[in-house]
């Protein structure tokens, strides 16, 4: 097998891992993306990283865009058909098989119980998704105390006001290109 045959199926391997544990949706996994591309393959650094999921979340369409433009990063686009796929479609399988299973199951107490059990796991990962990419963005600047300020306030903003999250996005890539690099 080549190298690049070697990076691709690295790049299916790990994403079809990860989407099977993408409770939440793909927001809730970034921490494992970020290890899995980052610090297991080193592919980029945790700023560029960071600069991928900014542009991914600026583009309109799912959250889940930031794994073609890692495929994209790794190995243009044959990488991000390989991780786009690799993402998309084990966690896809999956969740019609769960649809399927919970029409036939509907009204069990138990299936209810899981549901409710998986909340707080999801809000768990989305969290530590925040950190990781707060940490990112604090290594690549030059006031890193301000990258933090930055990203605790959006996420207040963006918890507590019915404004537009693109307001932060702006507001971000104003204040990030004057202050922060």
């Amino acid at each position: 097998m080549s190298d690049d045959g070697d990076v691709l199926w690295q790049l299916a391997s790990g994403f079809a891992a990860i989407s099977m544990i993408a409770v939440g949706g793909g927001i809730a996994v970034v921490p494992e993306m970020n290890r899995l591309v980052v610090d297991v393959h080193g592919w980029m650094s945790n700023e560029r990283f960071a600069q991928l999921f900014a542009l991914a979340q600026a583009a309109p369409g799912p959250n889940v865009l930031v794994v073609g433009l890692i495929g994209w990063h790794v190995a243009g686009f044959t990488g991000m058909m390989v991780a786009t796929l690799a993402m998309t479609g084990p966690a896809g399988l999956f969740a019609y098989g769960f649809s399927r299973m919970r029409a036939r199951l509907a009204g069990a107490a138990w299936l209810r119980i899981i549901e409710r059990g998986l909340v707080p796991i999801a809000i768990g990962l989305i969290f530590s998704s925040g950190l990781i990419l707060a940490q990112a963005a604090a290594q690549g600047a030059r006031v890193p105390w301000l990258a933090v300020v930055l990203s605790v306030s959006s996420t207040l903003f963006v918890w507590r006001s019915d404004w537009s999250p693109l307001w932060v996005l702006g507001a971000g890539a104003v204040l990030g290109a004057l202050f922060l690099q």
